[in-house]
């Protein structure tokens, strides 16, 4: 089985979050498990590993402006084959920018005619996030299979249709309500859910809200619909477990039971001149979305008992909130993201909040439980699929009072050693590898490759 996956990040070449992390590494477990494997994604000018470029001039794509000056890169590691796409328009430091619908536009019109080059004839290709859904159109338009993952709906790529329609190199007659057309846009999320043959989520839980107004981002009419064809479905994303273990993790004071963190809680402690209350942390973008903004309305009832740390970046005004707070003795900001502090907070805090307003999966909370800490989470996406009553502290309301009222029993239950202990070495022995979703994905690889392609979405009609 050929599969190629797309995405406009991927561990360790490229990562603002847990989309790198899982095309970091989903593709070598497939590698493990038989299948081949070939990663694309841009070819950022920040990328300092050693790729070799295996070719360079201008690509026959669709698009009324040819592709010229193309390099294509190559690195093969774990048995996954990496390629670049070097275009001028990822010629500058960072990975995300204002103009990214015009960028990826024209990624997406660069990718089969790259693979093309290269010689890689897919048997599945694997889009994944909006930056990829214009890859998923013209792969159809090929007659190749495709399967595209939501890991964040909320952000869709939408442009005019103005501009949008010249940049996708798409045939006019797609740009309908049935195809890429979107509220007077082109939306390439959308582009990706139309044309793919199956729609995965990022977890099950996460399947369903989407389906619904308060999750749906404007798409959940087609979520339904795509619910009752059987082409959605959600498939819990996986933990690198060898880059996230405590017995052998470089970073922190290696340990392989609950009684072992004691030395890590030291050292958070001393590194942040915090006194003994216990450790509730953070690590994540800040964002609304996170509900970085509910943790600071909730932190003068938190500080009564707990030391707080929060490793992060993102919106300026949650940063400015933070610093706000760092004077506090009991509240250390680290802003930015730094993985070696992320490993050394993961293991010795004792309680990790994560008040998400919506969670598609989440790698965080994996993560702590993977440490013997403990995750205080509201009850959406993938943290209902992850954190068990039985280890963690859910909560419902996205609010500041739910949130405290959750901590406030995690508190309670911390004082209680023989309860906290159990449930931190319940949380250590859960099982986050990659191996089960792996074998899921292939399955459905295999169904997609089995079935019929389907209706082009201008021949669907309304």
């Amino acid at each position: 089985m050929r599969v190629v996956h797309v995405a406009s990040e991927v561990f360790p070449f490229s990562r603002s979050g847990g989309l790198g992390d899982v095309l970091g590494a989903l593709p070598a477990q497939q590698a493990r498990l038989g299948a081949e494997v070939t990663v694309v994604s841009p070819w950022y000018a920040e990328i300092t590993q050693p790729v070799r470029e295996v070719w360079r001039g201008a690509l026959d794509s669709p698009g009324a402006v040819p592709l010229t000056d193309v390099r294509l890169g190559e690195l093969v590691e774990g048995g996954v084959q990496y390629l670049f796409v070097g275009l001028g328009a990822f010629d500058r430091p960072g990975l995300y920018f204002p103009d990214d619908v015009w960028r990826f536009a024209q990624f997406g019109r660069a990718v089969l005619p790259a693979l093309g080059q290269l010689g890689v004839v897919p048997d599945v290709l694997h889009g994944h996030d909006w930056q990829a859904g214009l890859v998923v159109a013209h792969a159809r338009l090929a007659g190749v299979r495709a399967v595209f993952s939501v890991h964040n709906l909320q952000y869709q790529g939408r442009w005019n249709l103005m501009d949008g329609v010249g940049w996708t190199g798409l045939p006019a007659g797609l740009f309908t309500h049935e195809g890429l057309e979107f509220h007077g846009d082109v939306n390439l999320m959308k582009a990706g859910l139309v044309f793919a043959s199956q729609v995965t989520t990022v977890s099950p839980t996460y399947a369903l809200e989407i389906t619904t107004p308060e999750y749906g981002e404007g798409l959940e009419g087609l979520m339904i619909r795509l619910t009752h064809e059987g082409r959605l479905s959600g498939i819990l994303n996986g933990l690198d477990q060898d880059r996230w273990d405590p017995r052998t993790d470089g970073d922190v004071t290696p340990f392989a039971d609950v009684e072992g963190k004691a030395a890590c809680g030291a050292a958070l402690r001393a590194e942040f001149g915090l006194d003994g209350a216990p450790i509730l942390a953070t690590v994540s973008r800040l964002a609304e979305q996170k509900g970085m903004d509910l943790l600071i309305e909730a932190l003068p009832t938190l500080t009564r008992d707990w030391n707080v740390v929060v490793l992060g970046g993102g919106d300026p005004r949650l940063e400015a909130g933070l610093r706000e707070w760092d004077a506090h003795p009991r509240v250390a900001f680290a802003q930015g993201m730094n993985e070696p502090l992320a490993h050394r907070i993961y293991a010795g805090a004792d309680a990790f909040a994560m008040p998400s307003r919506f969670e598609p999966c989440g790698l965080s909370q994996m993560i702590a439980m993977r440490y013997g800490t403990l995750p205080v989470v509201r009850e959406t996406g993938g943290l209902v699929d992850t954190v068990p009553h039985e280890v963690g502290f859910r909560f419902r309301g996205a609010t500041p009072q739910a949130l405290t009222q959750a901590c406030a029993g995690a508190r309670l239950t911390f004082d209680d050693r023989e309860e906290w202990t159990a449930r931190a070495a319940e949380a250590m022995s859960l099982d986050f590898s990659w191996d089960g979703p792996t074998r899921d994905y292939l399955g459905l690889y295999a169904r997609v490759m089995s079935s019929p392609l389907r209706p082009l979405p201008a021949q669907v009609g309304a």
